[in-house]
Order: C-alpha cells, then sequence, then structure tokens
C-alpha cells in the first residue's frame, strides 16, 4: 500500500512539473509552478500552472479547473512543484486558498527560498491541520523543479540572476573566421535550440561591440513565446544608436552606461539623445578600472528588475569579462563538426604560464542537436540552492 502511495505520488509531482514548463515565457518574474488536484480514488479533478504576474498562480488555476468541471476537491491531495505562498503579493496567498478549498494533503516538491515564504507556507497548511509532506532534494521532480526555477532560486538566494553564456562554434573553439565571417558554423537545428533558450530568459545581454558590428534585434523569433525577454546593451560610453534594431518592438530595451562624471562631452551627449528619443537608460557604477560599467552592480540591477535567468550573447571581450569575474554559473556551448584554424575565440581569455588558473567546470548536460553537438557546463558547486 505504501509502496502504492509512492508510486502515485511520484507520478503526480512529475505531472506537476510538465504543467510548470508551460509557464516558461509566461510567469516571469514569478517562479514557473505546476499543481495537480487529486482525489482520494487517484483521479485527476483540476491542474494548472503558474499565469502572467499578477495573474493566478498554479494552485488557483487547478481549484478553477476543478470547479469548472463541478469537481468537489474537499479531501483530496495537490500536488505542486513549489511551495505555496503564505504572504499577499500581486494575488492572495496560495496556501489560504487550498485550506479554504477543504484540501486534505498537500505534496511539495521544492521549498520556496523566497524569504516572504521560506517554510511559512508549509507551516500554515500544517496548522490548518492538512498533511503536508516535502520531496527530498534529490528526488526526481525536485531536481527537476529546482533546475526550472533555477534563475529564481538564485535571485532569492543570491540577489541576482542566474547567468547562462550561450557560445556556438567550431569544434576548435572559433566562433567566426579572422575576417568575422561566421554564417553559418551551426546548423538551423542548433540555431533553433539557441532560440528555446533564449525565450526561456527574462533578460538577454550583449556588448556594444556586437550591437556597433552586427545590428542583432535580440528577441525571441522562429518559435513562439508569449513574452518577449528584455534586451539589455552593456555600453560603457553610450553608443548604441537611438535606431537600432534592438529597440523594435515587440519587447524592451535597456542600455546600461557610465554616469557623467566618467563621460567626455560627446558621451554625455550621446547618454541625453538616447533618452531624449525615449530610449531606456541605466547609469551605473564604474568598476575599479573606472572606464567599464561594474558587472556585479548590473546584475543586482537586473535582479530587482525581475530578472532570473540573464542569457548572455555577447563578443569574446565581454565574455572574458564575464568568465574572468567569476559571473557566468552556466555555458551553453553549441559545437559544430567543423575545424576552422586560426579565427575568433568563444572569449579573450587571457594566456596562461599554469594549469592551475584553468577555469574549472563540470558537465551538466551533453547532447547531439541536429548534427551539432550542445554543451552545458557549470563551475563545481554551482547551483547548490
Amino acid at each position: 500500500m505504501a509502496q502504492a502511495k509512492m508510486h502515485m505520488d511520484n507520478d503526480f509531482l512529475h505531472q506537476a512539473v510538465t504543467l510548470a514548463r508551460q509557464a516558461i515565457g509566461l510567469s516571469e518574474p514569478n517562479p514557473r509552478v505546476g499543481c495537480v488536484l487529486v482525489s482520494p480514488a487517484g483521479d485527476v479533478l483540476g491542474q494548472g500552472h503558474t499565469q502572467q504576474a499578477g495573474g493566478p498562480h498554479a494552485e488557483v488555476m487547478a481549484l478553477r479547473d476543478a470547479q469548472a468541471q463541478g469537481a468537489s476537491v474537499a479531501g483530496a491531495t495537490a500536488y505542486v512543484t513549489l511551495e505555496p505562498c503564505s504572504h499577499h503579493g500581486r494575488t492572495p496567498p496560495c496556501a489560504d486558498a487550498l485550506v479554504k478549498a477543504g484540501v486534505a494533503r498537500v505534496v511539495v516538491a521544492l521549498l520556496d527560498p523566497n524569504p516572504l515564504v521560506g517554510g511559512q507556507g508549509v507551516t500554515r497548511l500544517r496548522e490548518a491541520g492538512i498533511q503536508v509532506d516535502v520531496a527530498p532534494p534529490d528526488h526526481a521532480s525536485a531536481v527537476a523543479a529546482r533546475e526550472l526555477n533555477i534563475g529564481f532560486l538564485s535571485r532569492m538566494v543570491r540577489q541576482r540572476p542566474w547567468v547562462r553564456m550561450k557560445m556556438a562554434g567550431s569544434l576548435d573553439g572559433r566562433t567566426a573566421l579572422g575576417n568575422g565571417q561566421s554564417k553559418w558554423i551551426t546548423g538551423e537545428v542548433a540555431r533553433a535550440d539557441g532560440q528555446v533558450w533564449r525565450a526561456r530568459a527574462g533578460a538577454v545581454l550583449t556588448g556594444i561591440g556586437t550591437v556597433l558590428a552586427d545590428d542583432p534585434r535580440l528577441d525571441v523569433r522562429a518559435i513562439e513565446t508569449r513574452c518577449q525577454p528584455l534586451r539589455v546593451v552593456l555600453d560603457s560610453h553610450w553608443r548604441t544608436p537611438p535606431a537600432a534594431r534592438l529597440w523594435a518592438e515587440p519587447g524592451e530595451a535597456l542600455v546600461c552606461g557610465l554616469a557623467a562624471s566618467h563621460l567626455d562631452e560627446a558621451g554625455r551627449v550621446r547618454r541625453q539623445v538616447l533618452e531624449d528619443a525615449g530610449r531606456s537608460v541605466l547609469e551605473v557604477a564604474a568598476d575599479t578600472s573606472g572606464s567599464h560599467p561594474d558587472l556585479g552592480v548590473v546584475l543586482s540591477a537586473l535582479a530587482r528588475h525581475g530578472v532570473n535567468e540573464l542569457h548572455v550573447e555577447a563578443g569574446a571581450r565581454l565574455n572574458a569579462a564575464l568568465i574572468a569575474g567569476g559571473w557566468v554559473d552556466e555555458y551553453l556551448v553549441y559545437l559544430a563538426p567543423k575545424l576552422i584554424g586560426p579565427g575568433r575565440a568563444l572569449a579573450d581569455l587571457p594566456a596562461l604560464d599554469d594549469l592551475s588558473g584553468v577555469v574549472d567546470l563540470r558537465f551538466h548536460d551533453v547532447q547531439l542537436v541536429g548534427e551539432d553537438l550542445r554543451v552545458l557546463a557549470r563551475p563545481p558547486g554551482r547551483a547548490a540552492f
């Protein structure tokens, strides 16, 4: 009997995680959560996932689904991928909604590190007489829920987004020929897959060099998305053209540059031109060199803006700066089965005299995507939320 119950719990938690994935590109800055309501006999009464910010959360969507089908959830079990919230934000507490509905048990895949929740949702449920079971950290659904919300967890715990650096190149690590030609090193399937990863991010970051050289849109295209990520440009001296393609709707863009005290007169004029054109700008404190925005300050500002996952698509110089600062949490690298020889590197990392200075990583996932190899790698111990 206990084994059958465990099997059922595993199945419905997995189903809740599957629902939570439907919130990708929709629920930012809120976490991606799924909920399944199940009768004592094992029948699904209602299910749902988090909607857009300000809209209903997964638990409320599942309760509404049950109500629409004329099903009573009294005595039911709620399977939820993240601890039900216990505070009044844009919406009332989900823990209260479950109590009011009369559910008898709640199974939670992952506790919420949000200081406004942080175990209080579970406490509230238990105080109302509801049995609450929390999956162990190594449970498959707990791991899946953690990966799905890795950016939200990063923002709650570290007050900065999860930084994912996307790079694409040849097997010998070249993103382009020496003359800049790069279309196309990786194949169409890999490029479409890159769009999927871009779509799950709250913001896409690039540098002014890429903007001036390529005039990229940095939006999600070729696949459907309900919400475009914020396009962010690191532009120390405000050289981003007011008519650059990244400003085009849908979606929004933001340029981060130095304050007036670090600019010459031409830089101050360029900044004012952007502001006069109605473009969003953010002045950032300088790093120790005094000539570039402090990357830590930029990440903190994006976290306050509600960015959970930051998707970096930049040139070799900005890539190297982010790597050197230890800001990169995950490397998303597409490698084509091609050898180019001399050309442009993935990152302008300095030459080393000793192997002890290498950037040490661990493979997290390796897959063939079309004819190319997709590698996900992380620094050791990263993501221990």
